[in-house]
């Protein structure tokens, strides 16, 4: 979700995402909830950190609890790094509903987030 929203600021800056322990397929329910606020990442595909450790990068911007503390160290060149900790909606367990609000929860703290982020620096 903070891929889909960062590109969706600026199509002049290249972004890309990558976990630690990436699912086979992106997550039905993002998808859903960044629909309801226009944002496509149905194209998008889980990658692994591992495909981007020797890259050069301006900012390398952990989101998840543990991502921060399991992420590989980068050998390539990284002029920032960053956390910006979410908690993981994927882990949500209950009724649909709930799980549902807890996308929406995070993807709206995201949104916020990252919007400030890109207002504050990269604008």
């Amino acid at each position: 979700m903070a891929h889909g929203f960062l590109q969706s600021f600026s199509h002049e800056i290249d972004v890309f995402s990558a976990g630690t322990e990436p699912a086979e397929n992106i997550n039905p329910r993002a998808v859903q909830v960044m629909k309801e606020v226009v944002i496509d990442i149905s194209g998008h595909r889980p990658h692994s950190v591992m495909e981007y450790l020797n890259g050069t990068w301006d900012y390398v911007i952990t989101v998840c609890g543990g991502a921060n503390e399991s992420c590989p160290v980068f050998t390539g060149s990284v002029e920032h790094r960053l956390h910006i900790g979410f908690d993981d909606p994927s882990d949500a367990v209950g009724p649909e509903e709930f799980i549902m609000s807890e996308f929406r929860r995070v993807r709206n703290e995201i949104k916020y987030r990252f919007e400030e982020f890109y207002k504050g620096i990269l604008k």
